[in-house]
């Protein structure tokens, strides 16, 4: 399985989590069978490029996104490439990755996400979505 995180720079496990997930410069993946993690610049029309975010994953194979928040829009736009996302991250991204193991982190749906940004909605989200 393959996880995604913004990420603030290109040096993988020790960087920091990028709480606006569409304007982050680049996004880690980390292979959660080999444990190693590449860095993918963010190539998408929010950084001047072409495309969105979720397409950008969806073609390196990720499966799960982890995200600090994000809104409703972009929840419908990974579930349309079969990309859970999870919210609630923070840290460093291998902070964020060992929150997603030990099921800290919280499923966003349609739902429960974000209508707007600077607000905690932490306890908004459903728990219970242990792998």
């Amino acid at each position: 399985m393959k996880l995604c995180i913004p990420s603030t720079g290109q040096n993988g496990i020790n960087d920091t989590v990028g709480q606006h997930f569409g304007k982050v410069p680049y996004y880690a993946v980390y292979d959660t069978e080999t444990r190693d993690v590449s860095v993918i610049p963010n190539t998408s029309e929010h950084n001047g490029g072409t495309g969105l975010p979720p397409e950008i994953m969806a073609k390196v194979g990720v499966d799960v996104m982890l995200c600090g928040g994000l809104g409703v829009k972009a929840v419908a736009m990974f579930e349309q490439y079969d990309i859970e996302v999870f919210v609630g991250a923070t840290g460093t991204i291998q902070d964020a990755i060992t929150a997603w193991e030990q099921c800290r982190l919280a499923k966003a749906t349609k739902d429960n996400s974000c209508s707007g940004h600077g607000h905690d909605h932490s306890h908004d989200h459903e728990q219970g979505h242990c792998h």
